[in-house]
């Protein structure tokens, strides 16, 4: 057993424990790592198991299959029947959902804290006992078709998303959609969806946290009960993905669709993740980006583009870095109307280049350090949230200590450290560029 004592700095800079954020760590027999974080605020209890595993660990031509089993899961086993697993936790107050990432696939249920051992022994029952008939898989590919319809398809925004990601990534999988390719999911079936069951749902390649008003031993036990005797997967694959090749030169895309509303630009750069014992790098990427355009507002390209040349009715900077190979680093810029892209482009770029000659305002930096320390603590009332940040962070490769350490890494990153983190990103050789708009009539009568 190891235990974790977080203690975080309050805005006036006195430390304090806080129990909500008190970890203890367990591995079973048989591999499964077990997280405990103690919160006996209220009497409600959050049960996660994380999967290492997602759409960039699927087999080549299947995807969307880690998302299709995802639903899969909801199906019966050889003790429950088909949906009745939400039907019970729901009929126990609760609620339980489900996502799936390029890393990982995680379950969950919000329950009262004495409703915790149930929600054991039903996870348990469907990581080794999923049953699903022929017409389980039709119906529920089905359903992925329809949610592809919905939220991809029907939507030109997410059309366009999907084609970035498809242009940054040349060999590595983050190139695919999580929900898959449309013509693939056609054609997923239910042997497909056994191997992969079979082969990546197993102890020892999932993780088990638990956050709300438990004591670890207790959880230990039932843990051991319900998970202990499952056996793992002997014969578990590493996860070794392509390495994607350097990238010579800019990449561009421009996408028309009447159902665009409003034009937009936008650019992403390859940059490093978030990675384990090293995430000095990637602290300074997030405060580069929390600068830049975390908020519209008060933002380096707020100001200068939405309210000092009026170009822009928004804009954005986002650094992605919780991956467990690549992240990206982006530019995104809603031109005032009537602007064209290309005029919105050079003036986003034109901003960047006078942060890189200006340099970074000494208040505005000491604002965003406070903003983010607490938002860091007030994260820590939810506990959801609180358990969904350690699972992701423990399914992309980092520790119970890395994740801890993460907002010390934060402050302590400097006036000159976000400087030259800027220097080395924006690189238009490492990057993609796009624009998306309605299409441009053409007055045939000219």
């Amino acid at each position: 057993m190891i235990r974790f004592v977080v203690y975080l700095f309050t805005l006036a800079g006195t430390i304090l424990p806080l129990n909500a954020a008190e970890i203890t760590t367990f591995t079973l027999d048989n591999g499964m790592d077990v997280v405990v974080m103690e919160d006996h605020r209220a009497p409600v209890v959050v049960h996660m198991v994380w999967y290492r595993v997602g759409a960039a660990d699927e087999p080549s031509g299947k995807s969307g299959i880690a998302h299709f089993l995802e639903h899969l899961l909801f199906k019966g086993t050889d003790d429950l029947d088909a949906g009745e697993f939400s039907a019970t936790v729901s009929r126990n107050g609760g609620s339980d959902n489900a996502f799936t990432s390029w890393d990982y696939t995680a379950y969950f249920q919000r329950v009262a804290a004495d409703r915790l051992e149930l929600m054991m022994t039903m996870e348990a029952d469907r990581m080794r006992d999923l049953q699903m008939t022929e017409a389980d898989v039709i119906t529920e590919r089905d359903v992925v078709l329809e949610e592809r319809n919905q939220r991809t398809d029907s939507d030109p925004g997410a059309l366009f998303r999907e084609q970035l990601n498809a242009a940054q990534y040349l060999n590595h999988p983050y190139s695919i959609p999580i929900i898959g390719w449309r013509h693939e999911i056609e054609q997923l079936n239910r042997d497909d969806a056994f191997a992969f069951y079979q082969r990546y749902y197993a102890p020892n390649n999932a993780i088990l946290i638990v956050a709300g008003d438990v004591e670890p031993t207790d959880v230990l036990a039932m843990a051991k009960q319900h998970y202990g005797p499952i056996a793992p997967t002997v014969d578990l694959p590493e996860r070794v993905r392509p390495v994607e090749p350097p990238q010579l030169s800019e990449r561009r895309l421009s996408y028309s669709d009447p159902r665009v509303a409003q034009p937009y630009v936008t650019r992403s750069y390859l940059a490093p993740e978030r990675n384990l014992g090293d995430q000095k790098v990637a602290a300074n990427l997030t405060m580069l980006a929390a600068l830049l355009g975390g908020n519209g507002a008060t933002s380096v390209l707020g100001q200068k583009l939405q309210f000092e040349t009026q170009q822009a009715v928004y804009v954005s900077a986002y650094y992605q870095g919780m991956s467990l190979d690549y992240a990206t680093f982006g530019l995104v810029m809603v031109p005032s109307p009537g602007q064209p892209l290309q005029q919105a482009e050079d003036a986003m770029d034109q901003a960047v280049g006078e942060f890189l000659d200006e340099g970074v305002d000494p208040e505005q930096f000491a604002r965003i350090k406070m903003r983010l320390r607490a938002e860091r603590i007030y994260g820590e009332d939810n506990i959801v949230s609180l358990a969904r940040r350690y699972g992701i962070g423990l399914t992309t490769g980092l520790t119970i200590e890395d994740i801890q350490v993460w907002p010390d890494i934060l402050q302590s990153v400097t006036e000159q450290d976000v400087m030259e983190a800027a220097r080395t990103i924006f690189d238009k050789s490492n990057a993609v560029t796009g624009w998306i708009s309605p299409p441009i009539s053409k007055d045939i009568s000219q």
